[in-house]
């Protein structure tokens, strides 16, 4: 990002309109007071890109040219900035200095308070016990992020992946492997699963088993003798 900095710096110094006497016109200033204004605000402006340039694109607010960095267009990383040629961007300003020349626009903040919204909006439409087909994501020594699809995840703690203690994650389970997952908890916007809610517990199975155990010999012999007696031939 510092390269972008002076990327856009001497850009800025080769491309920006002052007045012979180094001074701004009104038109600029007021211009600046107002970026500077929306930067305690953080208030959202929309703004048209109208260059792209090393390591972002250029938008024009108010006639001062504006910098946003490749960093600040997107949650994702971008290796091209082309595609945002002549787009309009709703964008807040992150830096506005006039000292400097320098206006500097993000959009990441915005992008990132709607995706959490609908998280969140998402995450109340989930229940406890309900069931989800998910992938393991990542594993840790305390668990494993299962990713639900749509945008939401969750954490099956080491505890709750076997009915059997395991040591580690790893020993039951890898990454990309699918899984079938219940929810357990949901607590201040984050998501607790099981694996093992969803499998037979072998002491249980154990102990249904042992219901049906067949005596031992002695104890069901029976002779002919003691068979006919239950029958009344009178």
């Amino acid at each position: 990002m510092e390269e972008s900095m002076k990327d856009y710096e001497k850009m800025l110094e080769e491309s920006y309109s002052l007045m012979g006497d180094g001074v701004h016109d009104t038109d600029t200033l007021l211009a600046w007071r107002k970026a500077e204004e929306l930067k305690e605000s953080q208030e959202n402006i929309t703004v048209t890109v109208s260059e792209v340039v090393k390591g972002g694109v250029v938008a024009d607010f108010e006639g001062i040219r504006a910098f946003i960095p490749i960093s600040k267009l997107s949650l994702e990383r971008i290796d091209d900035c082309s595609p945002f040629l002549e787009q309009e961007l709703e964008v807040r300003v992150f830096e506005a200095n006039m000292e400097e020349d320098k206006l500097i626009l993000s959009a990441k903040e915005i992008l990132r308070e709607r995706q959490e919204l609908s998280r969140k909006k998402k995450i109340s439409d989930v229940k406890v016990g309900q069931v989800f087909t998910g992938k393991v994501a990542t594993i840790k020594d305390y668990g494993a992020f299962i990713d639900l699809g749509d945008g939401l995840s969750g954490l099956v703690h080491i505890s709750q992946i076997s009915h059997k203690r395991i040591k580690h994650p790893k020993v039951v389970l890898k990454e990309g492997q699918e899984v079938n997952v219940k929810v357990i908890d949901i607590k201040e916007g984050k998501i607790s699963l099981s694996i093992k809610a969803l499998l037979d517990n072998p002491e249980d199975v154990e102990a249904e088993e042992g219901e049906f155990e067949i005596p031992e010999s002695e104890e069901i012999s029976t002779s002919l003798g003691d068979l006919l007696k239950e029958f009344d031939f009178s």
